[in-house]
């Protein structure tokens, strides 16, 4: 700052003795004496050494997550309205119609994140923030008034979806800016704010839909994310200043990379059929005969579960790589959603709940690991934009068809087949993402 600071004061020196400027260097100059007041760096700190700890960082981590909790979180407990939509305010609807609703939420939480994550990049980050918190409070409140498919559409999938967009992706981006060597770790707390959200959430909402009906639900909600939220709005701020980097939303230069463009195709598959088990588990227990009061804790078990595995991941992954570690336990949540068709008892139900939570949960927490290694730090909010908008496409897609299947063929068996393949596909495009980037059969990525 304090060489920029420089700069700007010779031109004006100049400036006064009537000498020729280019104004557009001092333009420059202006723009790099005026850093971002969202950012914390100071003169005298080298903006390339991250902090990767301390009282200023791990608030940071605090905030993404409660921001999670608010976010994905709310998004992880769909499982909990696609069953109560199904046996009564929507029940003249289709199990796939209705599933566009948690679809429209599931796409939109990252298809913001091209604007969002370039409107990061060059500083702007604050006021969307503070302004998605309050929409996603009132949205929440809204969605108590509504009677109608089309309302759900409106109020719970696309409002309330653009709003926990807007705030998820630059929560990802201030990850990046003050870790890297416990940047696994980090991203394990950070997941696990939704997995917490995904647990309390649907068991709350549960418990207040006997007890005062669904409108008040949805306002008790509502009042839940305005106190949640809160919080992170006061604590995270960027580290680092914005730079100037040449394009707009879309580094179409990224996609001439192998690696990255292979890790982009693995997002959109995955999403195909990655949230089919947490979407359908606790119809499909119902409807195999499992006692509705104990099925919807079906999604909550699954979601802490997940927690479980977002944090063990984002050890392992400090440690031996994101793919290295996301692969294979993507494998067995492919297992696992080819086993779900199959259970009859609670005790089946309950295992592929834990297990697949778990494994599912590695995978949300560091898919987007990899993209910190192929990025430049400045750049790490366009490029996790440009995937999570890629990914919301099978995250809008999925399950609208796992429940078209299944309204087809009258059971789940094919909906788990479906689902299951595209999580292997996904799978298999993470190891070639690992073999086109390191160039050897074993590394650290």
């Amino acid at each position: 700052m304090s060489t920029s600071f420089s700069r700007t004061a010779s031109l004006e020196t100049v400036r006064e003795l009537g000498l020729p400027i280019d104004e557009k260097k001092d333009e420059d100059s202006r723009n790099e004496a005026n850093i971002d007041r969202n950012t914390v760096g100071t003169a005298g700190e080298n903006l390339d050494d991250f902090p990767d700890g301390g009282l200023r960082a791990w608030s940071m981590v605090l905030g993404t997550f409660l921001s999670a909790f608010a976010t994905f979180g709310f998004v992880n407990s769909w499982g909990v309205f696609q069953s109560y939509y199904e046996q009564t305010i929507l029940k003249d609807s289709s199990p796939s119609d209705i599933a566009w609703i948690g679809s429209v939420q599931y796409a939109l939480i990252f298809l913001p994140g091209l604007i969002t994550g370039r409107m990061f990049d060059i500083g702007i980050f604050k006021i969307p923030f503070a302004v998605a918190s309050l929409v996603l409070v009132a949205t929440s409140m809204l969605t108590g008034q509504c009677t109608e498919y089309w309302q759900f559409i409106l109020c719970q999938g696309v409002a309330l979806g653009l709003a926990c967009g807007t705030l998820f992706e630059p929560s990802m981006g201030i990850i990046g800016h003050w870790f890297k060597k416990k940047r696994g770790l980090a991203l394990g707390i950070n997941a696990c704010g939704s997995s917490l959200g995904g647990t309390l959430i649907p068991i709350a909402t549960r418990r207040l839909l006997v007890e005062v009906g669904f409108p008040w639900t949805m306002r008790i909600l509502g009042f839940l994310m305005l106190f949640v939220l809160a919080f992170p709005n006061l604590l995270l701020a960027r580290r680092l200043p914005p730079k100037r980097i040449s394009g707009g939303m879309l580094n179409w230069a990224a996609f001439k990379s192998a690696p990255y463009s292979a890790y982009c195709a693995s997002s959109l598959v995955a999403f195909l059929g990655l949230y089919t088990v947490l979407t359908y588990i606790d119809i499909s227990a119902s409807a195999a005969g499992i006692d509705e009061d104990f099925s919807f804790y079906l999604v909550s078990i699954a979601n802490a579960a997940s927690g479980f595995g977002r944090l063990s991941s984002g050890i392992a992954c400090d440690k031996i790589g994101g793919i290295n570690f996301m692969a294979p336990m993507t494998i067995v949540a492919a297992a696992l959603t080819y086993a779900w068709p199959f259970a009859t008892t609670k005790a089946d139900f309950v295992v592929v709940a834990i297990i697949y939570g778990f494994a599912s949960g590695v995978y949300v927490s560091c898919f987007l690991m990899p993209i910190y290694e192929m990025s430049d730090v400045h750049d790490i909010g366009r490029r996790t934009g440009m995937i999570m908008s890629i990914g919301a496409i099978g995250a809008l897609l999925g399950p609208p068809i796992s429940g078209a299947i299944n309204t087809n063929t009258g059971g789940y068996t094919a909906v788990g087949y479906y689902a299951g393949s595209m999580i292997v596909v996904a799978s298999a495009l993470m190891v070639l993402t690992r073999q086109l980037f390191l160039k050897k059969l074993w590394g650290k990525f």
